[in-house]
């Protein structure tokens, strides 16, 4: 049995992980999820590890996965607790030192966004409804109750920080896209992850949120690479 440490995006909590934690649980493991404080002024990405790491508690056999903007505290788990592997979920790929405010264009996502959104006819400077752009490939019921219940404000603590590791844990890592996510389009994921880990993604179906929209298949990848690692 191995204990999946599930760390979730910004401004929202944890409640999007329920139909991957259900599937994992099904299988034996156990789950651990915790609200980050993303809604306190005075936490940052120190106070998230934290929270994440006394979630954990004297657990091991740890499987973090770390979704979205969960890269950013995913790896800073790994340096704190004994973890075997690392899974990042369409998650931002923090460099040394960088914060997560410069990760936008350090990566050059406005322009790989743009392009995206004109291939998908949609115009320069157009809002994009969060069930177009993020949860298109989400059950609407789910989708509904996520953006009505589950969204909270996003602290702006975190983002002037920079990240403070070094190199990357030493920990095996893999990382895993979706490969229908609007958000974080396919192709500038491929190439930010193969440029910052050094290895191309593995990649299944889903939005911004497989978790939600693919459950059982997400939990079936977790569980080669737990084979695997």
């Amino acid at each position: 049995m191995a204990t999946y440490v599930l760390v979730h995006a910004a401004a929202v909590d944890a409640w999007y992980w329920g139909p991957l934690a259900a599937q994992l649980r099904d299988r034996g493991h156990e789950v651990v999820a915790p609200d980050l404080p993303c809604d306190d002024a005075s936490a940052g990405l120190a106070e998230y590890t934290d929270t994440v790491v006394e979630a954990i508690g004297g657990r091991t056999d740890l499987i973090v996965v770390a979704h979205s903007f969960g890269g950013f505290t995913g790896p800073l788990v790994c340096d704190r607790a004994p973890v075997d592997l690392l899974v990042m979920l369409q998650a931002q790929v923090p460099a040394p030192g960088e914060s997560p405010g410069q990760w936008w264009d350090n990566t050059g996502y406005g322009p790989a966004r743009q392009e995206s959104d004109r291939r998908r006819g949609v115009a320069e400077g157009d809002e994009e409804d969060p069930l177009s752009l993020v949860l298109h490939d989400t059950p609407a019921a789910l989708a509904a109750e996520f953006l009505a219940e589950h969204q909270r404000n996003q602290a702006p603590a975190p983002f002037g920080e920079p990240w403070p590791l070094n190199a990357w844990p030493e920990v095996p890592t893999r990382f895993l896209m979706s490969s229908d996510d609007r958000f974080f389009p396919a192709e500038f994921m491929r190439r930010t992850v193969a440029e910052r880990l050094g290895f191309p993604p593995d990649e299944m179906p889903g939005d911004h949120c497989p978790m939600l929209g693919h459950p059982k298949e997400l939990a079936d990848r977790l569980e080669t690479y737990r084979a695997g690692r």
